[in-house]
């Protein structure tokens, strides 16, 4: 991704939270770049600069999201359903509950994204209906994401700095380290070296 100079940095290990709502960034710009490359190019070989997007957008999808699903299923949802009674964690629970549904219901949504994007890189063209059916797949992903994202970033995601203290957070921050396959005790020292 490229660095934008006075851009607010990227969350780290440290603000795990931070770290969720930074990836939502990106899960909405990849879903932008696949929905703007099929409504562009419908039945048309795709231009390099097009197929760089696809290509990028689906190793994003590939690789690094289901690291976000893994950090929000695996690590945030237990932590907070191990909270204590807390005003407003029972309400949170039940859209925890929607939101690993949100999960299930995205999964064959992308792997139809996947399948039909690789094909049109593979074979370089489709036709006006599969790229029909690319676009609809993933317009349906993004409605769900926004909705999604919006449920966790107004209402779960601010309750969970509420509710988890400072050594949840950490592990959190540790366990989406390894996630990751990075030393969290490394990489902090590195941080602190380096003075950020």
């Amino acid at each position: 991704m490229a660095i934008t100079v006075g851009a607010r940095p990227e969350a780290s290990f440290l603000d795990p939270v931070g770290m969720l709502t930074d990836c939502h960034r990106r899960v909405l710009r990849f879903l932008g770049d696949l929905m703007s490359v099929s409504g562009t190019f419908a039945g048309e070989v795709l231009p390099a600069l097009s197929q760089q997007k696809l290509v990028t957008a689906l190793r994003y999808f590939r690789e690094a999201a289901p690291n976000h699903t893994a950090d929000e299923e695996e690590t945030l949802f237990p932590r907070l359903r191990a909270v204590p009674d807390h005003p407003g964690l029972r309400g949170a629970l039940e859209l925890v509950e929607s939101l690993e549904r949100d999960h299930a219901t995205a999964a064959p949504l992308h792997e139809e994204v996947d399948q039909m994007a690789g094909r049109w890189l593979e074979v370089g063209t489709l036709s006006e209906f599969e790229v029909g059916r690319l676009s609809a797949a993933t317009a349906t992903m993004l409605a769900l994401y926004r909705e999604h994202i919006a449920a966790e970033e107004t209402q779960l995601f601010p309750l969970a700095r509420k509710v988890l203290d400072a050594d949840a957070l950490r592990a959190c921050g540790r366990e989406m380290a390894a996630r990751r396959g990075i030393d969290f005790d490394a990489w902090q020292a590195n941080v602190a070296l380096l003075g950020h």
